[in-house]
């Protein structure tokens, strides 16, 4: 109780620590009970700002503003006629990795089937009956949701064209009046918010690093994956690239769950064989190069957060939020770790 008081004295005392934490609670509800209105809004932010970060590296380089901007932005939209060109192909891909999954289930149960004969000290016929019943019902569930998920499916794709539209629009706009925007904003804050803007300061300059380098990360591991995967002949390269690409965006979590996929296509395709151990030690392999080397390389000067509270902000926020929780762990790690830093410090007494 003596040390909520403290810290209510703390914050009574301080005006810019009591705005700084009175923005974060509205900011927080406010996006958390718009969400589902705003969403395309966030996602124009984030795009907006994974590409500002861009922007000012070009800028550092000598080039002007304007033609970042637009260097920059004509990127993403060329990648974004890429990946609709490629939509076709990986939809392709899913379709006949969804029409193998009774194969798969197949030939999973076989070797579950034989564990009795191979281990009977550990496993009795009794308890595979029981795990395959399970699986069975997991799957028949599964099915079930995936059926009422295809009936929203063209909803879906209205709202996903809708946004197609109205995200790369906003993303410009954001960009070209960035200026006049932040003016905008900082219009409502009181005169003195030293402490707020040296809080966002902060946090700007690590997830600037951070975005930049996780980018680059994310097109590094897919491409090699893609390469790696072609030339071992594994089925379905493209799409398990990506999957490993996306992957990266959760830190060591991804990596872990990416590999169920490779291992499970590896199997599908091959069994159990030298061929399928290649292709699971290949993908193990380039994870192990990502984690030595290219994260300490690309993350020299990136975010300073131990790896347990990394895996903590993973699991609390995402625990809280789902994906989007996963997703924006970092970043609000980030940004809990700058107001800590900027809390001020204890005092004790007689000091």
């Amino acid at each position: 109780m003596e040390l909520v008081q403290e810290w209510y004295g703390i914050i009574a005392r301080n005006k810019q620590l009591a705005l700084l934490l009175l923005l974060l609670v509205m900011g927080t509800a406010f996006v958390v009970m718009t969400a589902s209105i705003l969403a395309p809004l966030y996602a124009a932010i984030t795009l907006a700002y994974v590409m500002e970060t861009a922007i000012q590296q070009l800028q550092r380089r000598g080039m002007s503003r304007g033609a970042a901007l637009g260097f920059v932005y004509g990127i993403f939209i060329a990648l974004l006629a890429g990946v609709f060109a490629a939509m076709p192909f990986l939809g392709r891909q899913v379709v006949q990795l969804i029409g193998q999954v009774p194969q798969f289930v197949a030939r999973t149960q076989e070797l579950i089937a034989q564990l009795p004969e191979k281990y009977p000290a550990f496993v009795t016929p009794e308890q595979i009956g029981e795990m395959l019943n399970e699986a069975r019902a997991k799957v028949l569930s599964s099915g079930q949701n995936f059926g009422k998920y295809v009936g929203g499916t063209v909803i879906g794709l209205v709202t996903a064209l809708v946004y197609v539209i109205i995200i790369p629009i906003m993303v410009f706009f954001l960009l070209k009046d960035k200026t006049r925007i932040f003016g905008w904003v900082e219009s409502f804050l009181p005169a003195h918010h030293e402490l707020t803007a040296s809080v966002w300061h902060d946090v700007n300059r690590q997830l600037q690093n951070f975005v930049g380098g996780k980018v680059l990360q994310m097109a590094i591991v897919a491409l090699v994956s893609w390469i790696v995967f072609e030339i071992l002949d594994l089925s379905y390269a493209p799409l398990l690239a990506i999957v490993i690409g996306v992957a990266v965006l959760i830190p060591y979590i991804g990596a872990a769950a990416a590999t169920v996929p490779v291992a499970a296509v590896a199997l599908l395709q091959w069994g159990v064989s030298m061929h399928a151990g290649a292709a699971v030690g290949a993908y193990l392999i380039i994870h192990a190069l990502d984690g030595n080397v290219l994260v300490p390389f690309l993350f020299s000067e990136a975010v300073a957060i131990h790896p347990v509270a990394i895996i903590v902000a993973v699991l609390f926020f995402g625990g809280i939020w789902g994906v989007w929780g996963v997703f924006f762990a970092i970043p609000l790690a980030v940004l809990v770790k700058a107001v800590i830093t900027a809390w001020p410090p204890r005092v004790s007494p007689g000091v």
